[in-house]
């Protein structure tokens, strides 16, 4: 199966190209590449060693997720909770949420925020994979993941109707924020992150989130 970010698939160089040079280990070849479907994700997930799956290309491709990673996409979660207790109007997920973007494509962002009117009927989807888009998506870079793999998912949220996304790296302390895969703000360990149009008024410090991942000092000690 192709899509329109996809070209030709003919070896293994081929289909690594197509995902954005991610590591080979993570493609899954249980059903073989091209042939994977929906039901092999939810497969995937609800077995004995579960693994959240992304169904691209009619691939299985594992999401890569580390510790510090799910900490920080946990915080920002965090976050949207403490913003919708006094301004309710979205659901913010995980990266347990797998979404359908299109026909073919099922995506999972680390952290996500739903606006209610975008969302059909006002009802959050009670669906396994639901079809819904991100209005605001995160990503959480991890060692396995690529900027060209992340660029390809850039393409996609926004072409699905994504307004805003924030590609955190811990590991240069910085957040890339986006209105489009082609234009973006770079925030440095000083600066403050906002939700823009999408979460008006939200401030998320960058010292306070990069500062989960170390003991406050004085403490436990």
């Amino acid at each position: 199966m192709q899509t329109a970010e996809s070209s030709k698939t003919e070896t293994l160089a081929d289909i690594l190209e197509n995902l954005g040079n991610i590591p080979p280990n993570r493609i899954r070849f249980d059903p073989p590449p091209g042939t994977a479907t929906e039901r092999d994700v939810l497969v995937a997930k609800r077995c004995a060693n579960p693994l959240i799956c992304e169904l691209v290309d009619g691939i299985l491709v594992e999401k890569a997720m580390g510790t510090t990673e799910a900490l920080l996409a946990g915080w920002i979660l965090y976050r949207f909770w403490q913003y919708v207790e006094t301004n309710d109007i979205g659901v913010p997920v995980g990266a347990d949420g797998l979404v359908r973007l299109w026909r073919g494509l099922v995506r999972a962002p680390d952290a996500a925020f739903y606006l209610w009117k975008n969302i059909p009927g006002g009802d959050f989807p009670d669906d396994p994979i639901a079809t819904l888009t991100p209005d605001l998506a995160v990503e959480v870079l991890s060692r396995g993941n690529t900027m060209e793999e992340i660029q390809r998912k850039l393409r996609e949220y926004f072409k699905a109707g994504t307004q805003l996304a924030w590609v955190v790296n811990h590991k240069k302390r910085i957040v890339e924020v986006y209105t489009s895969p082609n234009s973006k703000t770079v925030l440095r360990i000083n600066q403050t992150l906002d939700g823009g149009a999408v979460l008006p008024g939200l401030k998320i410090s960058l010292k306070q989130l990069f500062a989960r991942r170390r003991r406050p000092n004085g403490r436990n000690q």
